[in-house]
């Protein structure tokens, strides 16, 4: 005996469910490589047949939120649909894990803190795991563990690696297309090697550079903050009416809102025009309770109308303060140090002044908070104070993950240039934006007005330990001074290298830290430093000298620039931009031709939810009661660049769109094999209607892809489908048993099949997981390699006006059925259609199938200006009498 063939039917499931399809496709797409990027091939096409994308590597610190769902998936949606118009598309993945987030993740989940002046201790076992101690309590931050920089470096590894996976899996399930044979992490050997060597072309050209400036400042994570990184906040403060003096004159009264930094003041400053004041330009006051002489001066950015109309400068309050530090050309005194308190020594400028003995018993070492509290006091007590401090609320700059304003304190840090203190290099970058097509188009808006706006160089050096180190050291002098002006950089071959382990050439360990000998950087570069460079890490761009490390230099050379980069519109100034700028002086054009920008998601109060601030929903548990293609069709539904309200409800529809894909195509797919030319075999005039709508929908489903808008593909597939099952099922459903005849049948059977591979491939890019469920009961390979549909794939000639037309007539009979409260299955004895003359015709075309639908029997016409059902005569259907239980 041997097996029957296996023909369409034999494989359509008797329940389809959406159960346990996210596991099973998984697995066949991963074994089979359905999404594998084929390098040679690749190399062999035109470059406009390779569609490479710049996949934004997600921030591997805990877990994701459904914002990552919803951009991700716009992104996936554009992958899938240029693999099926035959283009080899190189989609990378790789995972954020180096920078802050990861050590505040580590910090919160081990209970320890990196000290870079202890030991590393082998074989170190963390004090606490997932962030809670032995009896299942929080960590508090007092009680973390200092441990060494590399027993520090070492879980930030362990732990980025276990959410990776975690991550893996989501994105997995979620139906992401991407190749996961190529994949990084922006802390791995290569990312380093790439950023090393990227930092070390910069410093050769002069792009780089390092400068012992005042910059910002978080006192709790002890590091710079770039400006792309900050955030203003309202916060309380209050004005203080404070009293310098002048020789033989009256008082003159400032107004501030920081009155600890009296001590640091290097100037009073007024705008020219201010008649109060100009008087004074070119004349000096002397600071209240320290006695320090400073010149009154002028300048435009002072506000006339605000408080006073006269500012002290102070070295350095805020960026006012730098700009006026820097284009007045005044001296430097600072006192708030790196920890945010007011240095220990008292300044060569307040000793032997009136102020010594105030500033070394109440001020040095004290907190920003305590200094106010003891200045404010002893200005009172001077009478210096003039009334009592007014509260406010002041704007103050936050770094975007702290919790308290930022400081300007002055250190070496490391800067690339960006244009915002050279107007040449900031006009050659906002062309660089205008090389790429941003979609939506105002987002280049947004690029412009940032590049344009900033006023100072990208500081990219942090004073933390996980991340990617400078290759650099510098020479010890004989008299023990670290001579920075001449730094020791690792050639190229060399990459990566960490100067705290390795040594530079012509040294050894022995001179490390000592007179004569060199000392290594200590810091590592900022976040953005290297995830600027994914495109070069993910394609292969050649480090040591093109030897290893995943150096491909044939792909990097046929795919860059890409194709795509797709990201939130928020990281514009920061990701979008450096990456611009990276590649401008690497390069010389933009990274990429076009750039896909989505929007945030909303949680119910209308603020973007996001990890940070505690609100964003995990996918996790989403996914898992709605299902992957209901998630992916939410996310589909938000149009780039557009905020979108977080919406289950939105979630329901595409899991309801998605049985109805298995249902309707079982039912679709009933009739057996059809074999012969399916485009021949359509000759009913309801079947060719149905068809020429449905090349309507390829060609718009088509442009809303090319036009970027795949919102608007998804919108006009979903309808039609829904129309599709709604009256066509219905209307041909006898006709396909063969209630007309064969040739009848044979037109409606081949117009289901033409529809259903039709519209399976429309949908795929949307909802992959049911798409190839059917594809798979039918059709060869997987419905993501197939071609994407076109119109001369259907047959021609058909009235696409017709089917809407009896599908009105349907409805029609079915509300009069629903009105007088009988069962669709009542028969219609008798009625009369009135509706246009032309929909008249059109129905007249496709009578039986109306009748066979609505169960009618006699049909009259006349015409009129909408569609209607009158004169009709029901018969219901009898329902069978029960007969009673008999009672034992």
């Amino acid at each position: 005996m041997t097996d029957a063939p296996e023909t369409t039917t034999s494989r359509i499931p008797e329940r389809p469910t959406l159960d346990g399809l996210e596991e099973k496709w998984m697995q066949v797409w991963a074994e089979q490589g359905t999404y594998a990027f084929d390098r040679e091939k690749a190399l062999t096409l035109p470059r406009e047949q390779v569609f490479a994308i710049d996949t934004p590597p997600p921030t591997a610190s805990g877990s994701l939120h459904v914002g990552h769902v919803f951009s991700y998936t716009h992104t996936d949606c554009m992958a899938r649909y240029k693999r099926m118009q035959g283009l080899e598309v190189f989609y990378p993945i790789g995972w954020d894990d180096n920078g802050l987030p990861t050590e505040r993740r580590v910090q919160n989940y081990y209970g320890v803190r990196g000290d870079a002046s202890l030991p590393y201790e082998e074989g170190f076992t963390p004090p606490f795991e997932e962030g809670v101690d032995a009896k299942g309590k929080a960590i508090k931050a007092a009680d973390q563990r200092p441990i060494s920089r590399k027993n520090f470096i070492e879980l930030c590894d362990v732990l980025t690696v276990k959410d990776e996976v975690t991550f893996e899996s989501l994105f997995r399930r979620l139906g992401f297309s991407l190749d996961w044979n190529i994949t990084y992490r922006t802390i791995d050997e290569r990312s380093r090697a790439v950023a090393q060597q990227a930092f070390l072309r910069n410093l050769a050209r002069g792009e780089a550079y390092q400068s012992e400036a005042p910059g910002l400042w978080d006192v709790t994570f002890q590091t710079a903050v770039a400006q792309a990184e900050l955030e203003a906040r309202d916060y309380p403060g209050a004005y203080h009416r404070v009293a310098f003096h002048r020789a033989g004159g009256e008082p003159v009264h400032i107004e501030t809102t920081r009155p600890e930094l009296i001590p640091s003041v290097v100037a009073l400053i007024a705008h020219p025009d201010d008649e109060r004041y100009q008087p004074l330009f070119g004349t000096t006051v002397t600071s209240p309770l320290f006695g320090v002489e400073v010149p009154v001066l002028a300048h435009r950015a002072a506000e006339m109308d605000k408080g006073a109309g006269i500012a002290m400068c102070c070295t350095f309050g805020d960026l006012t303060d730098v700009m006026w530090w820097r284009e007045l050309q005044l001296p430097i005194r600072s006192l708030i140090t790196r920890n945010g308190r007011l240095q220990a020594e008292t300044p060569e400028w307040i000793a032997g002044g009136p102020g010594e003995v105030l500033y070394a018993e109440s001020l040095a070492t004290k907190t920003t908070f305590s200094a106010r509290e003891a200045v404010v006091a002893a200005l009172r007590e001077s009478g210096d104070l003039d009334g009592e401090p007014q509260k406010t609320q002041r704007k103050a700059n936050f770094y975007e993950k702290g919790d308290k304003p930022l400081e300007i304190v002055t250190s070496r840090q490391w800067y690339i240039r960006n244009g915002g203190r050279d107007d040449a290099l900031r006009g050659k970058l906002v062309g660089m934006g205008d090389e790429v097509d941003f979609h939506p188009a105002f987002m280049r808006s947004r690029y412009k007005n940032w590049v344009e706006g900033l006023n100072g160089d990208w500081l990219i050096s942090r004073q933390r330990f996980f991340g990617v180190p400078f290759p650099v050291w510098y020479p010890v002098t004989a008299e023990g001074e670290t001579d920075h002006e001449h730094p020791i950089v690792a050639p190229e071959s060399a990459l990566p290298v960490d100067p705290q382990i390795d040594v530079p050439e012509g040294y050894d360990e022995s001179q490390r830290g000592v007179p004569g000998g060199f000392v290594a950087d200590p810091d590592i570069m900022d976040t953005w430093a290297t995830s600027s460079l994914t495109p070069q890490i993910a394609a292969g761009w050649p480090v040591r000298e093109g030897e290893g490390l995943g150096s491909d230099e044939a792909l990097f050379a046929s795919i860059f620039p890409y194709d795509m980069r797709p990201q939130a519109h928020d990281i514009i100034r920061t990701w979008l931009f450096a990456t611009v700028t990276r590649s401008y002086f690497e390069h010389g054009v933009a990274p990429w031709r076009h750039a896909a920008i989505s929007g945030w998601i909303l949680d119910p109060d209308r603020k973007k939810m996001s990890k940070s601030k505690g609100n964003a929903e995990t996918p996790e548990d989403v996914v898992k009661a709605n299902g992957a293609d209901a998630v992916r069709y939410w996310a589909a539904s938000g149009r780039l660049g557009t905020d979108a309200a977080y919406d289950t409800g939105q979630m329901k529809v595409g899991r309801r769109l998605a049985i109805k894909v298995l249902n309707a195509s079982k039912f679709a797919l009933g009739f057996g094999d059809v074999d012969g030319d399916l485009r021949a075999a359509v000759t009913h005039p309801l079947d060719l209607s149905m068809l020429a709508a449905l090349a309507d929908v390829v060609d718009k489903a088509t442009q809303g892809f090319e036009s970027w808008d795949y919102t608007r593909s998804l919108e006009a597939t979903e309808t039609f489908f829904w129309t599709f099952c709604d009256d066509y099922l219905e209307l041909v459903k006898d006709r396909a048993y063969g209630g007309q005849g064969e040739e009848a049948a044979a037109s409606a059977r081949a117009a289901l099949r033409l529809a259903l591979e039709t519209l399976l491939r429309l949908l795929a890019p949307f909802i992959p997981y049911a798409t190839e469920e059917v594809w798979s009961w039918f059709g060869e390979g997987s419905v993501h390699r197939q071609p994407w549909p076109t119109r001369a794939e259907l047959p021609a000639g058909g009235d696409a006006a017709l089917l809407p037309s009896v599908g009105a007539a349907l409805a029609g009979v079915r509300k009069v059925k629903s009105e007088a409260k009988v069962g669709m299955r009542a028969e219609v004895r008798t009625m009369t259609l009135v509706a246009p003359a032309a929909s008249v015709a059109h129905v007249q075309a496709a009578e039986a199938d109306l009748r066979a639908s609505g169960r009618i029997s006699e049909l009259a016409y006349a015409e009129g200006e909408a569609v209607e059902v009158r004169d009709a005569e029901l018969v219901p259907v009898e329902k069978p009498v029960e007969k009673p239980v008999e009672k034992g």
